[in-house]
């Protein structure tokens, strides 16, 4: 009589296709997954389970799963994961894969499917899914093979960390994650990171256009930071002496109390960082994509010689015509271009202190304002005050993304983190969760607008039941900001903008959080840095903003005169 097969190779034969691929998963690196389960990922979700290695975050819609993996990439920079269903619960996952895929952000989203012997033909939430992510996506594919796991996971990580980052999306169908595999299908080895050096023929080239130029001025997107490249950037510029400005997204890769800081360009008016692009011949675009913002705003009559240094080749665009296009390793690039710079001994004197005294004249001039509502410039200013230089701020889009982009001086990578590629409007509360999971140490902040505050306010639960350290910060003003505010300008009135909101702080206690509404202008520092302080728990600040400083600013810009 045979002896009965020892447990480990029972379980080896026992392993499906779900076994393998939290196997691959694990292999990958990934220690949480956000999502919400359904009937066709059950497989899916027991295997988790069985594995013990992966932390999965049970959220309270999809659109919060994804944002939550998205923060999470940010800040680690390994790709985030999020976890849906099929049909409804896919579709709903779709926003935060398009604005992960459009931020550069690496992401792998799992979704689950029906059963291969339906998806031929009309049947209960059944969806084309590969054809609906495909477009927002860098690769999109299901698994139709159980043995091919290995394969098809290591290429959805694989291409979400590509030269160019963004998202991608696994399919598995029901019955697919169901079947046995081989017993000799394993995760596959993983390959030692790529560093592209730019040869010395195209470091030379870009030397000469450089020393050629007689107002260079740099641009930084968020690719310096995907690329860790924050020190390089420095050097760079402390050795030629050259002006830094950054994108929204950009925000913090260059200090911004260092002395040839600019601040952010891309406001929709033409701000006080334009007047540099103005006088600029050569634009030194580093880790810069024009998703970020229409580059006619810096080069509107494409007569400024553009230098493009990214891990990826630009889209074309009539106001980004690159004289040299440097596909390869930011960091190592610029350290190339400094060392030979340096050698050469070639140094600007292109420094920008009137921009640099318009800004800060501007960021303080409103610090002791009692108005309430409050002004936006002091919210931003008591903001700053009141959170550390290494925590991290999330700022939504509306009206108070630009008072925040351009007025809180951000002096580390990171530290405030703004979606100005597809703008998506509701992301920074479950956002704050991802960060708080990915940094329990610190606490995260996200300042909202009320409009996008109740789009994802589920989310609460989900950051009080995970035990988050965060501050939600709400700009009260009971309407679309920003879109009142581009109505104004466009027509000089507004309509369908407005609307009410709920109790706060009753809100707040009903998820278990703390609720705070400020009466005065002089609360918002003392109550904010509190709940920065507390230590443990939710809070959530409702501000009101007085936004009738927007049509001021653009007032104020358009009268300025920058050779006074």
């Amino acid at each position: 009589m045979n002896a009965e097969p020892a447990l480990s190779e029972v379980a080896e034969r026992r392993r499906n296709t779900a076994d393998l691929i939290v196997e691959c998963l694990v292999n990958e690196g990934v220690e949480v997954i956000f999502g919400i389960p359904g009937e066709e990922n059950i497989t899916l979700m027991e295997a988790i389970e069985r594995d013990g290695r992966i932390r999965f975050v049970l959220t309270r819609h999809e659109q919060g799963a994804g944002f939550m993996a998205s923060t999470y990439a940010y800040l680690t920079g390994k790709p985030g994961v999020c976890l849906s269903t099929l049909g409804p619960g896919a579709l709903n996952l779709m926003l935060p894969v398009a604005q992960a895929n459009a931020s550069t952000t690496p992401l792998v989203a799992i979704c689950a499917q029906g059963s291969l012997n339906r998806l031929y033909k009309e049947s209960h939430q059944i969806v084309d899914l590969e054809s609906l992510f495909r477009p927002i996506t860098q690769w999109t594919s299901m698994v139709m093979d159980p043995n091919s796991s290995p394969e098809m996971v290591r290429k959805a990580f694989s291409m979400a960390q590509h030269a160019r980052p963004g998202a991608t999306c696994l399919i598995i169908p029901e019955d697919v994650a169901e079947k046995p595999v081989d017993v000799d299908a394993h995760p596959l080895a993983l390959p030692r990171p790529l560093h592209t050096i730019p040869t010395d023929g195209i470091i030379q080239e870009a030397v000469e256009l450089i020393r050629n130029a007689k107002h260079p001025i740099i641009l930084a997107g968020n690719g310096i930071s995907r690329s860790h490249a924050e020190q390089q950037l420095m050097m760079f510029a402390e050795q030629c002496n050259v002006p830094v400005a950054t994108t929204f997204e950009g925000k913090g890769v260059f200090p911004d109390d260092h002395p040839n800081a600019l601040g952010v360009v891309g406001f929709m008016h033409h701000d006080y960082e334009n007047f540099a692009f103005d006088t600029a011949d050569l634009i030194l675009a580093l880790g810069f994509s024009i998703q970020q913002f229409d580059p006619k705003k810096i080069n509107p009559h494409n007569d400024k010689t553009i230098i493009h240094i990214n891990t990826f080749v630009e889209d074309s665009d009539a106001h980004y015509s690159t004289a040299l296009n440097i596909r390869a390793d930011i960091g190592a690039t610029l350290y190339a271009l400094t060392t030979k710079l340096r050698e050469q001994n070639v140094s600007f004197d292109t420094s920008q202190p009137k921009i640099r005294e318009l800004l800060h004249a501007e960021t303080i001039s409103c610090a002791n304002d009692p108005a309430f509502p409050m002004k936006p410039q002091r919210v931003v200013y008591d903001t700053r005050r009141a959170v550390r230089r290494d925590w991290t701020t999330l700022v939504d889009t509306g009206a108070l993304k630009m008072w925040m982009a351009r007025l809180y001086p951000t002096y580390q990578t990171d530290t405030c983190l703004i979606d100005n590629s597809l703008s998506t409007m509701g992301w920074t509360l479950p956002g704050a969760v991802g960060v708080s999971i990915a940094q329990p140490s610190k606490p995260v902040l996200a300042v909202m607008g009320d409009g996008s505050f109740m789009m994802n306010i589920q989310e609460i639960e989900t950051a009080v039941r995970c035990g988050c350290r965060m501050v939600v910060l709400v700009w009260v003003d009971e309407s679309y900001g920003l879109i009142k505010w581009k109505m104004d300008i466009h027509a000089g009135k507004h309509e369908y903008v407005d609307f009410n909101n709920p109790d706060v702080v009753a809100l707040a206690a009903s998820f278990g959080a703390k609720g705070h509404e400020i009466t005065s202008a002089d609360e918002l520092y003392p109550v904010l840095r509190r709940a920065m302080c507390s230590g443990s728990g939710v809070d959530i600040i409702a501000c009101p903003v007085d936004y009738r400083e927007n049509m001021r600013l653009i007032s104020q810009l358009g009268e300025l005169d920058y050779t006074d």
